[in-house]
C-alpha cells in the first residue's frame, strides 16, 4: 500500500510541476497555455475606443437596439468578449475594445455594413440581404471545368426564394450581379430559372475570406451606415499598476488561505493546499487556452472561485471530523466524509454556476468577464476539491500518515 500511496503522491507532484511549467513557459512559439498569452481588458492594458454616428437623419429606438445587438454579436464572434457597446445621445455609439493592436482591422470588422443585394444589368435591385436565411462557407467546383475552391452558399427565405425564382426567370441569358457593400463580388450569367431558393457567391475567395463574408451576411445588415467621429487609443483605465496590484492582492489572499488551512487542519490542510496549487495552475492554463480576456472583475471571479474551492474542502473535512468522533477509522472517515459532503458541494456550486451562466448570457463587458472566470473557476474547483484532494489524502494515508492527531482532529 505504501508503494501505491507513494505513486499517487508522485503523480500529484508531477501534475503540479507540469502545470507550473506550462503556465509560465507555455507550448510552442506562441506560448500556448502560459500566463503571458492571457489577454488583458481595457481597464488593465488599454485598447481602442471608437465613436460612431448613424448616417441617417432620424433613427428609431428599434434601429439603434438592432445596431447595438449586431455590433455586439460581431465583437463576440471575433472573441472580443470584453468589448463594450454603449449608446451616446440619439445617434451615436461608443465601442471600447481592449487589447486591440490593429485598430483599422477592428473598425472594418465591426462597422462594416455587409449590405447584400442582387441587381440586374440596369442596376435595379432584385433582392436584398434581409431575404437571406443562411450563409455558409463551402468548398467545391463553381464551374463545370473549374477546380474546387471556396465559395459562399446562400439559402433564401420564402419571400427571397420566390423573388429569386422570378429574377432568374426574367434574366435568362443576362447577368445578375451579387453586390456586397457596393462592390460587385460576382456577376454570373443566368442559364435557367432557379427555384430551389439557393445561390452562391464566388470570387476566388481564400477560405478565410469566404468564412468572413459568410459571417458578415449571417450577422445581418446594419440598418444604416456608421460614420466614425473619433478613434483613439486609450490607456489602462485603472492605471498601469492596476494589474500588478490586483494580482498582488490575489496572491496575498491565497497565501493567507493556504496558511490558515495548514494551521487549522494540519495534514488535511496540507492536502487542501496542494490541491489548491494544482487548481491555480489549471485555472491559469484554462484562461490562456480559452483566450479569456482578463479584467479586474475577472480577477475577482478567480479569487471568489478560490474561496469556493477551499470552502468545499472545509465542508469535507468537517464531515470527516464527525466520522472520527463517531469512532470510525481514518480511511472510513475519508470515504464517508467525501460521500456525505458531495451533495452539499454540488448543490452549492451548481447554484452559483447557474447564476454565473445567467450573468454571462445577459451581461456585457466586464460583467461578462467576471461571469466567465467565475464559471471556469467553479468547474475546476469542484474537480480539485472532489478528486485531487481525495487522491492526495488517500496517498498520505497509504504511506503511513494515518494518526488523527496529524490531521488536527480531536476525539471526544
Amino acid at each position: 500500500m505504501k508503494g501505491k500511496g507513494g505513486l499517487m503522491l508522485f503523480v500529484m507532484l508531477i501534475l503540479a510541476g507540469a502545470l507550473a511549467f506550462l503556465s509560465y513557459q507555455g507550448i510552442g512559439e506562441n506560448k500556448q497555455g502560459s500566463i503571458w498569452n492571457i489577454k488583458q481588458g481595457l481597464d488593465l492594458s488599454g485598447g481602442v475606443q471608437i465613436l460612431y454616428e448613424a448616417d441617417k437623419q432620424e433613427v428609431t429606438e428599434e434601429e439603434m437596439a438592432a445596431t447595438i445587438s449586431l455590433i455586439q454579436g460581431r465583437l463576440d464572434w471575433n472573441n472580443w468578449t470584453e468589448a463594450e457597446v454603449a449608446r451616446e445621445g440619439e445617434k451615436r455609439l461608443r465601442v471600447d475594445i481592449p487589447g486591440v493592436e490593429n485598430a483599422e482591422e477592428a473598425i472594418k470588422e465591426i462597422g462594416q455594413t455587409a449590405q447584400l443585394s442582387f441587381t440586374d444589368e440596369t442596376g435595379k435591385v432584385l433582392l436584398t440581404g434581409d431575404m437571406v436565411a443562411d450563409a455558409r462557407k463551402q468548398v467545391g467546383q463553381v464551374s463545370q471545368q473549374g477546380v474546387s475552391e471556396p465559395y459562399v452558399s446562400l439559402e433564401f427565405t420564402e419571400e427571397g426564394k420566390q423573388l429569386f425564382a422570378e429574377a432568374t426567370k426574367n434574366n435568362i441569358g443576362k447577368q445578375i450581379a451579387i453586390v456586397l457593400d457596393d462592390e460587385i463580388v460576382s456577376a454570373p450569367v443566368v442559364n435557367t430559372e432557379i427555384t430551389d431558393g439557393n445561390a452562391m457567391i464566388t470570387g476566388h475567395f481564400t477560405p478565410e475570406e469566404a468564412e468572413k463574408t459568410a459571417s458578415l451576411i449571417r450577422a445581418g445588415s446594419l440598418p444604416f451606415n456608421l460614420n466614425i467621429l473619433k478613434m483613439e487609443n486609450v490607456g489602462a483605465r485603472l492605471g498601469t499598476d492596476a494589474l500588478s496590484t490586483g494580482l498582488k492582492a490575489g496572491a496575498i489572499g491565497i497565501c493567507i488561505v493556504l496558511l490558515f488551512m495548514l494551521i487549522i487542519y494540519r495534514a488535511l490542510g496540507f492536502a487542501a493546499d496542494w490541491a489548491l496549487i494544482i487548481y491555480v495552475g489549471l485555472e491559469l492554463v484554462a484562461l490562456s487556452m480559452l483566450h479569456v480576456t482578463l479584467t479586474l472583475p475577472g480577477i475577482a471571479g478567480i479569487v471568489l472561485s478560490v474561496g469556493m474551492a477551499v470552502d468545499a474542502n472545509v465542508v469535507i473535512f468537517e464531515r470527516m471530523k464527525e466520522e472520527l468522533i463517531a469512532g470510525h477509522s481514518l480511511r472510513v472517515a475519508v470515504h464517508n466524509g467525501f460521500s456525505r459532503a458531495l451533495p452539499a458541494i454540488i448543490d452549492g456550486n451548481v447554484t452559483t454556476l447557474i447564476a454565473a451562466g445567467v450573468l454571462f448570457w445577459l451581461g456585457t463587458g466586464t460583467v461578462k468577464g467576471f461571469a466567465q472566470t467565475l464559471m471556469i473557476g467553479i468547474i475546476l474547483s469542484m474537480f480539485t476539491a472532489i478528486f485531487i484532494t481525495r487522491m492526495i489524502l488517500q496517498g498520505m494515508i497509504y504511506i503511513g500518515v494515518n494518526n488523527p492527531k496529524y490531521y488536527g482532529l480531536r476525539m471526544k
